[in-house]
């Protein structure tokens, strides 16, 4: 495999595990949330502890984590696109951040107690709200990979 090749398969790679990290925020953002939106307290709490607890798992972790970390590699591989991949690179990071800062904690803090409608009352529409800006901004990274797809050397 030549360094050219190598380097197009990372950026194949980042744009794929992108899109994926993508598509799972926009999923959440117009169906599994505004399904569980209909549901009552309890029902809401309980079935997004079962996410929280099944989606830490290998393939997800490979899949958020490895689009930044191959997006990253891509930039330093390939001159060619590099202004693309830096950007698709930092939304990317940004959405790890705020899954940081903003979403791993509201998840964390529904395991504290059985009062569910307060539970729910703290986490459901911030929640929400970060999640949207996680599928916008993912959305662009995944865009901006697409760009250096198209605008690739060779």
């Amino acid at each position: 495999m030549t360094s050219e090749t190598g380097s197009q398969v990372v950026l194949v790679a980042a744009l794929v595990a992108a899109g994926l990290v993508a598509g799972l925020f926009y999923a959440y953002a117009c169906s599994v949330m505004p399904g569980l939106a209909r549901g009552d307290d309890e029902t809401f709490v309980t079935a997004m502890r079962g996410i929280n607890v099944a989606i830490v798992n290998p393939v997800f972790l490979v899949t958020f984590l490895g689009a930044p970390l191959l997006a990253g590699v891509a930039a330093l591989l390939d001159p060619g696109p590099r202004p693309w991949v830096i950007a698709g690179f930092v939304l990317l990071v940004a959405v790890v951040v705020v899954t940081g800062v903003v979403n791993i904690p509201l998840n964390n803090a529904l395991d504290s107690g059985d009062d569910y409608a307060a539970l729910r009352a703290r986490f459901e529409a911030v929640w929400v709200r970060w999640n949207a800006v996680r599928a916008l901004v993912s959305t662009a990274g995944f865009g901006c990979l697409v760009a250096a797809v198209l605008t690739r050397r060779g």
